[in-house]
């Protein structure tokens, strides 16, 4: 019973992620794919889509292929993923208040102390490096406004 029931509800959640995948591919041709010179607006949104079907194929010939019931969340990876929605939560609720830099540098390194990344410098350097190049490429490069917050 168990086993029909978590392959009814991953066979679900990922068909419905296949059909999420068709639907945006379908919406942004609307949009237009524009030229290699000058991308349109659809483009993105039909890449993206498309590569979310096709995972959800593999993801849904995978999952009928394997006969092996396994367990969902165990204890610590239910604990991981309370707490990585946990810190997603709270850097869209403090991004505007303290900036989207600074936000995501300690969004990043809490991610890495939660999912357990090893000595002190290695999740600094991930979140400062995830920080310069959030900052590099939307405030230099592409000149897009991030929020600021308090610290300007």
């Amino acid at each position: 019973m168990a086993k029909a029931l978590k392959l009814r509800l991953e066979t679900c959640f990922v068909f419905f992620l296949l059909v999420l995948g068709i639907v945006i591919a379908i919406v942004s041709l609307r949009y237009g794919f524009g030229s290699l010179g000058r991308p349109g607006p659809g483009l993105y949104p039909f890449f993206i889509g498309a590569a979310i079907a096709i995972f959800a194929i593999f993801l849904l010939i995978s999952e009928l292929r394997s006969g092996a019931p396994k367990m969902l969340l165990g204890r610590r990876e239910a604990r991981t993923l309370v707490l990585m929605i946990l810190t997603f939560c709270l850097w869209i609720i403090t991004m505007p208040l303290l900036g989207y830099v600074l936000v995501t540098f300690l969004a990043a390194y809490a991610f890495c102390e939660i999912l357990g990344l090893e000595r002190w410098w290695k999740p600094l350097a991930v979140a400062g490096g995830t920080a310069l190049f959030i900052y590099l490429l939307f405030d230099y490069w592409l000149y897009i406004d991030l929020p600021r917050g308090i610290l300007g």
